[in-house]
């Protein structure tokens, strides 16, 4: 039985990857590293799960030999809170929407006693900047559990996140559905047992999601017919009831 649904939040919630780009060249520009990430080179390192990991990876590939040791991990730890709080400014106060259909299914799923959780790598500085004005103030009281790159130190392939929502949520893997956008989110949804619901984003078209429940364009609005091959139909936008009936297809060909 469909228990829960269990959301990452960057590329997910909302679609918030050229916000974070433009907050990580602007961070570059004031402490002066002559860096600029353009959409390629962003596509390419948001195949790393994390903004320290990303600038990390990125210095190593650019400046090898001064990319290790205590200096450079001060420098990352300064540009990061830059970028955090430049990011911060540019989504808060509703700048940046939710994903269509988003803040509808959150609502619905708690009128219909499904409980709500977030996994993500992102920071809880993101999340709440990104969430307090479409879900208000005390918009943790929405989510029964909240795991975030402050409880997660191995981020994304990696599944402890989904680990820990499970474990903060009591529930087993078996009763809920996960929510991501990415590759490197879907495997480690998958890797926690957890059948997933992708939406990519223009940042994340091209990944692989063979491992899907289904892949959507968003979870619906008025205006689009959302097709879902699983379970061989096709509605406007994505309903608790849809969910139960994939999430039950999903468990039936898992026990098969």
């Amino acid at each position: 039985m469909l228990e829960a649904l269990i959301f990452d939040v960057d590329g997910t919630l909302a679609d918030t990857e050229a916000a974070h780009r433009a907050a990580f060249n602007d961070a570059f520009d004031q402490v002066r590293l002559g860096w600029y990430w353009d959409e390629a080179t962003y596509l390419r390192l948001l195949q790393v799960s994390g903004g320290k990991e990303r600038i990390a990876h990125h210095w190593r590939m650019v400046e090898p030999d001064v990319a290790e040791g205590r200096a450079a991990q001060t420098v990352i730890e300064r540009v990061h809170a830059i970028k955090t709080r430049l990011y911060e400014d540019r989504v808060s106060g509703g700048q940046l929407a939710l994903r269509p259909g988003v803040l509808r299914l959150l609502r619905e799923a708690l009128n219909s006693k499904l409980r709500l959780a977030i996994a993500t790598t992102t920071t809880p500085t993101n999340i709440d900047a990104l969430l307090r004005t479409p879900l208000g103030p005390d918009w943790r009281r929405y989510f029964a559990a909240i795991g975030d790159a402050s409880t997660a130190p191995r981020k994304k392939p990696d599944p402890l996140v989904y680990q820990q929502a499970l474990t903060a949520l009591g529930l087993p893997a078996s009763a809920c559905l996960a929510f991501e956008d990415s590759a490197n989110g879907l495997r480690a949804a998958s890797a926690a047992g957890l059948p997933t619901v992708v939406t990519p984003t223009a940042y994340t078209a091209n990944h692989r999601f063979d491992d899907a429940l289904c892949v959507l364009p968003h979870l619906g609005d008025a205006g689009a017919l959302l097709p879902c091959g699983t379970a061989g139909m096709a509605q406007r936008w994505v309903t608790v009831d849809a969910l139960r009936r994939w999430h039950a297809d999903a468990t039936l060909c898992e026990s098969a």
